[in-house]
Formats: C-alpha cells, structure tokens, sequence
C-alpha cells in the first residue's frame, strides 16, 4: 500500500530543504508517494500555513493529519511509515 504524504513548502526556504533531504532519507524503502506544493500557489494554503512553513501531512492537506511544521519529526513520520499510515 502506498502511503502519501503531502509537504508544504515554498521556493528559497532552507527549513523546506532541510525537511525534504530528512524525508528522502526516511522513506528509503518505504512505499511512499510524497506531494509537495508551494504555499505561495495558494492565498488559502499561504494565509493558514505561510508562518509555519514546511508543513507535513499524512495524506493530503484537506483530510490529512499534519505530522511536523518547521522541522522534521523523524519519530513521528517514522511511526507513520511502520505503522502502515496508522496512528
């Protein structure tokens, strides 16, 4: 089973880097469809999540859970890809 996360990120941000390298390294091995959009795209996503940027969701933004904001929670989202998305 695929497991998506969705990641909210904008352009010369290096807290989004750093967030997307971290994610790389753990879904290694993983099946793991990773979403990223620009919250600068968005009025809507850039009002509600511009300060907190990088944002990640377990799923999309809509209906996802949102696992980290600033920087990467490597339990977290590891608990989100053994646990088959569960938790």
């Amino acid at each position: 089973m695929t497991l998506q996360l969705t990641l909210l990120s904008r352009a010369y941000c290096h807290l989004c880097d750093d967030m997307r390298e971290g994610l790389r390294r753990l879904a290694a091995g993983h099946d793991v469809a990773l979403d990223e959009l620009d919250v600068d795209a968005s009025p809507e996503f850039e009002s509600r999540y511009g300060e907190r940027v990088p944002v990640l969701f377990a799923g999309p933004v809509a209906t996802g859970r949102e696992l980290c904001h600033h920087f990467l929670d490597e339990g977290r989202v590891r608990a989100f890809l053994t646990g088959g998305g569960a938790g």
